[in-house]
């Protein structure tokens, strides 16, 4: 079985709610593009293709009740540019816009009112089928790129993160490598970080793995260098929000150490990302804007206050009376991504296109960009 992160029919959308998880399915519905801004923002939508893919089918759902009334390309760029704002770290959504504006532009040169509209909504749709299409060839090749160094043993996978089914529009990028080698019988099993401090793997990539029967252990992130050392780790595969045009890679928060504890320990680290997440416009991870998320996720639990506390006047000791008090308790940063850099990422870039070392990514998405 594979789950669903995205139910879409002409002129529905239902999203599952990721922040219910794993101890509620619930499925809501998203009428508007403001709806699905809200989804992507808070999170009830998650992974850098599936955000693309949600805020494009809100547009879509929007247009289809006849959104825009004399000016549809007005109200179509503003509603990419507001969706865009959402999350702005994950790439994708970026790209769809700028794609989906340029389409947009072409095709009122010939057409107005509902036919631009139907052309506009089209267009969307087949971004859908392409997403499912890309996700399934990232899997395959990355999963014969493990394979050719292991030719007869089956393998053991550390991910992080959730960048299966849940992310995306089915499949799955680091998790699709890891569906495709389950397939092919070459799984020995999967160790999946928790992920704080939004514990996607613990909430989403288990809940994925129990559901479609992969052999899967759940580990805190602290344990990921002694599950290396401990695990006969074959390789660790992890997803994109951004990859630039040297090869840096924007993703979850806690990648970067992933990277340098595979590197001690000669472990290869993949990252698997379509071409839609690659941005050759940027030269490096120094140009990548980091999303900071809000103090809350760290300082609490489901709404359960688990960090130190801001303290009242009575609730000083009273050798302490003296010593000024906090309202607001520990300070926080929480940046929700971090940046890999290209010489850490040692068994290389899995796209619909091919796996690449990082050096080589620039020229194949160029040749590929040329030839479309």
């Amino acid at each position: 079985m594979t789950l669903e992160a995205i139910r879409y029919r002409a002129g529905s959308l239902q999203i599952l709610n990721q922040l219910l998880l794993p101890h509620e399915t619930v499925y809501e519905e998203l009428r508007s593009v403001q709806d699905g801004y809200e989804a992507i923002k808070s999170m009830k939508v998650r992974g850098a293709p599936a955000i693309a893919i949600v805020g494009c089918l809100s547009l879509a759902v929007e247009l289809r009740a006849g959104a825009g009334g004399e000016d549809p390309v007005g109200f179509i760029r503003e509603s990419l540019c507001h969706l865009t704002s959402a999350r702005p770290t994950a790439v994708n959504m970026g790209r769809a816009a700028r794609e989906l504006m340029e389409f947009t532009e072409n095709e009122s040169m010939e057409k107005s009112g509902d036919q631009l509209r139907e052309s506009v909504i089209r267009c969307i749709e087949e971004m859908l089928e392409r997403d499912v299409n890309d996700n399934k060839k990232i899997g395959n090749y990355g999963a014969q790129h493990i394979l050719s160094g292991v030719p007869r043993d089956s393998v053991t996978i550390l991910t992080h993160c959730n960048t299966g089914s849940l992310a995306t529009a089915g499949y799955g990028t680091a998790l699709g490598v890891v569906r495709s080698l389950h397939t092919l019988g070459r799984l020995k099993r999967v160790y999946c970080t928790e992920t704080r401090p939004y514990n996607q793997g613990a909430r989403l990539t288990a809940y994925e793995a129990v559901a479609e029967g992969f052999p899967a252990t759940l580990i805190t992130d602290s344990m990921a260098s002694l599950t290396m050392r401990e695990k006969n780790i074959t390789a660790v595969v992890v997803g994109a929000d951004r990859v630039v045009a040297n090869g840096d890679t924007a993703n979850k928060v806690g990648t970067y150490q992933l990277a340098i504890a595979a590197k001690h320990h000669g472990i290869p680290f993949y990252v698997a990302a379509p071409s839609t997440s690659c941005d050759l416009s940027l030269e490096s991870g120094r140009d990548i804007v980091i999303e900071e998320r809000p103090a809350e996720e760290l300082t609490s639990i489901n709404g359960v206050p688990v960090a130190a506390p801001g303290f009242q006047p009575e609730q000083q000791s009273v050798t302490n009376k003296t010593e000024p008090f906090s309202h607001v308790g520990i300070e926080v940063w929480n940046p929700g991504f971090d940046v890999t850099p290209h010489q850490l990422i040692t068994g290389g870039i899995i796209t619909e296109l091919g796996v690449f070392l990082p050096s080589e990514l620039q020229a194949a998405l160029t040749g590929r960009l040329t030839a479309l």
